[in-house]
């Protein structure tokens, strides 16, 4: 079998193997057409036997040219601008103003339930309707208000929070895409 690229090719560890054909080289430009680079942040440097050719030229570089220190610290600026602007902290805040009673009357609401559970078992299987007791009808309610606190949040973000996000993000991107000189 033979792929697009001309290179012999099968699958399960056969003789037609791509596995049993790599010779710990790295293709050149002429066998991987279009040969795109890209920039990896996370890695400083290639496994060993990785990225290198076999080629009489050497190897090939570990690591792809990174931007320009002056190009990172403009980007940096921007974002730096951005958060200390009036809309990001308005969004913050609308966010923080949700989210700490939110946080706090549900963490009450579940420690209240445990703490009953354990220190007044009588009142928790007291019946309420045949088999059904107290513990099961606050139970259910825990999970009720889980889905409830998600809607919850999740309307108070569309509400509130979404757009002026949303324009943020959109001038974040349009800053920095001139600070790198309008490539992006």
């Amino acid at each position: 079998m033979h792929y697009s690229n001309g290179r012999p090719g099968g699958g399960g560890g056969g003789p037609e193997s791509t596995a049993d054909q790599y010779d710990g080289c790295a293709p050149s430009a002429a066998e991987t057409p279009g040969s795109l680079r890209y920039d990896d942040p996370w890695y400083d440097a290639l496994a060993s036997g990785w990225g290198e050719s076999c080629d009489a030229e050497g190897p090939v570089a570990a690591v792809p040219p990174v931007r320009e220190e002056r190009e990172r610290r403009a980007a940096a600026d921007v974002y730096l601008e951005v958060q200390r602007s009036a809309a990001f902290r308005e969004v913050r805040s609308r966010y923080r103003r949700f989210v700490v009673p939110a946080v706090a009357g549900f963490f009450a609401w579940y420690i209240g339930y445990v703490v009953t559970a354990t220190t007044a078992p009588g009142l928790m299987g007291r019946p309420v309707a045949g088999a059904v007791n107290v513990a099961m009808i606050a139970g259910l309610g825990q999970f009720l208000s889980t889905f409830l606190l998600t809607w919850a949040y999740a309307r108070h973000a569309r509400l509130r929070r979404d757009r002026a996000a949303l324009e943020l993000r959109w001038e974040t991107q349009e800053l920095t895409r001139e600070a790198r000189g309008g490539a992006s």
